[in-house]
């Protein structure tokens, strides 16, 4: 295959005890699925159900890297989520069966420009500008089901500068990971490579350059991302 530009390098994220990677082929993300989180950014869980949203695939950061505070805003967001691998694809996937097509679970970071994405909420306009921009989705080593199961709940906790910010359990989403399979592969087919973050709990908040982000979900280990300055 011949190309007029040179091809991009496929994005990846790290496999934890492998020197073997994830490619990457696209990122889903739910949106208010926690029910204190959709609480605090002013909506009614009861009323309104989460809902999905993408970032690029060359978005992912891996665990330990340092994210230059991005341009463009003045109120950069954490957003501490447990990350799902998808290894079989599928479409109108049975919620029964879902569990089988994950490869594996991470930690990540779904970073967050707020007032850009509140902004653009404001207008009804799409939340790119506020989701979708460079290394804004941190993601730590995959582990496979063979080692961790498909973790239903654990807690899951983000702290800046050792200062606890998130703190909440699995448990509490409210679509939980077959029902967000189950209900996204109703609208596009799964593959293998797609990562879904499932949402955040309450508590987001802002980060600076020099603050460093740590999440950790119980039984998958954790992750830190340290904010450089505006590159």
């Amino acid at each position: 295959m011949t190309y007029v530009v040179p091809a991009p390098p496929q994005p990846s994220v790290a496999v934890a005890g492998s020197e073997a990677r994830f490619p990457v082929r696209r990122i889903f993300c739910v949106g208010r699925n926690y029910a204190a989180h959709a609480r605090e950014m002013g909506r009614d869980p009861d009323r309104e159900p989460p809902f999905f949203f993408t970032k690029p695939a060359d978005a992912v950061v891996g665990d330990g890297e340092t994210v230059a505070y991005p341009p463009e805003t003045a109120n950069f967001h954490y957003e501490a989520e447990l990350v799902v691998a998808i290894g079989e694809g599928g479409r109108d996937i049975d919620e029964a069966r879902a569990l089988d097509h994950v490869w594996g679970y991470a930690v990540g970071n779904d970073l967050t420009r707020r007032d850009l994405q509140l902004q653009a909420r404001e207008q009804g306009r799409p939340w790119d500008w506020g989701k979708a921009f460079d290394r804004s989705a941190v993601v730590g080593p995959l582990r496979p089901v063979s080692e961790v199961g498909h973790p239903a709940t654990g807690r899951i906790h983000l702290s800046v500068n050792g200062e606890t910010k998130q703190d909440a359990d699995l448990s509490e989403l409210i679509w939980s990971v077959p029902e967000i399979i189950a209900i996204l592969s109703r609208s596009m087919e799964l593959k293998p490579g797609d990562l879904v973050m499932t949402g955040t709990p309450a508590g987001v908040g802002p980060l600076k350059p020099g603050d460093r982000c740590e999440i950790e979900i119980e039984g998958l280990g954790a992750i830190t991302t340290r904010i450089g300055e505006p590159s």
